[in-house]
């Protein structure tokens, strides 16, 4: 007996089924770092789109308002449309514009302007669903505006929040005597209206009753109202609504017809009665 008939007879291994090797895992940051990249390419050329579009509307805004109210051509006009424009392009309306300018003339003076309109219509006839003008002017720029208003002492005009000051004189059994008169500013019929509020007569603060009791109807100069017809020096398409006091400056408020871009007469320059 041989050693090989002792031993157990051990099976061959089978080479041609090979355990099956572990499955690789794909990676996932590769994908997610292309999506990234598209995804911020998207995003960019959005914002590229949408840059570009504001820059074309606001740029036309302001072409169109130096044309329309005849204003200098390097007048500076500053443009600012609220929310995402393409989005509004789409839609055919500006939600939201506001356009201002420093130091616009108006005829004998100027002042600071900013106009705010919504529900601007861009295809057709370009009217707003609603808008609304401020003009700010300072003390020099309203004795500007004064200055040919009959009888105003405009010379003697300061600014004393929340009203007006000016000094005059009455005279008196050949006696002028000095009177500090407030006046508030108002909007009426869209003039501008000033009425004495407080009187001073040498310093004293007295009543229109005082003041008429001690130097009778002559008294009646400096307690009248003045009214200032503005009609002359802005576009027919505003209307006066509210005048005030603000520190250094008066403020007018205004509505604007939706309509004024589209219609010119709006534009035209109204007319004071003589």
């Amino acid at each position: 007996m041989t050693v090989g008939d002792t031993q157990p007879t051990q099976p061959l291994p089978d080479w041609t089924t090979a355990p099956p090797e572990p499955r690789r895992r794909r990676r996932a940051w590769p994908w997610i770092l292309a999506a990234a990249i598209v995804i911020g390419l998207a995003v960019a050329a959005w914002f590229l789109g949408e840059s570009i579009a504001r820059g074309i509307v606001e740029k036309t805004i302001r072409d169109q308002v130096v044309t329309s109210l005849a204003l200098p051509a390097d007048q500076e006009v500053d443009v600012e449309v609220a929310g995402t424009v393409i989005p509004q392009l789409v839609a055919g309306t500006l939600d939201d514009v506001t356009v201002s300018s420093d130091d616009v003339s108006f005829g004998e003076f100027s002042g600071d302007v900013t106009v705010h309109a919504t529900g601007i219509g861009i295809r057709g006839e370009p009217e707003a669903d609603a808008a609304t003008a401020t003009v700010r002017l300072d003390e020099n720029e309203l004795k500007a505006l004064l200055a040919g208003v009959q009888d105003f002492p405009v010379d003697s005009l300061s600014l004393a929040s929340p009203d007006l000051a000016v000094s005059t004189e009455l005279q008196f059994l050949g006696i002028a005597v000095p009177i500090g008169v407030s006046l508030t500013p108002s909007a009426a019929d869209g003039d501008i209206v000033l009425t004495p509020s407080s009187l001073q007569v040498a310093g004293a603060e007295v009543s229109a009753d005082d003041l008429t009791s001690r130097f009778g109807a002559i008294a009646d100069t400096v307690l009248k109202d003045y009214t200032v017809c503005i009609a002359q020096y802005i576009p027919a398409g505003l209307t006066l609504t509210q005048v005030q006091v603000d520190g250094d400056h008066v403020v007018a408020d205004f509505d604007v017809d939706g309509r004024i871009a589209s219609d010119p007469a709006l534009r035209e320059n109204g007319t004071c009665d003589a």
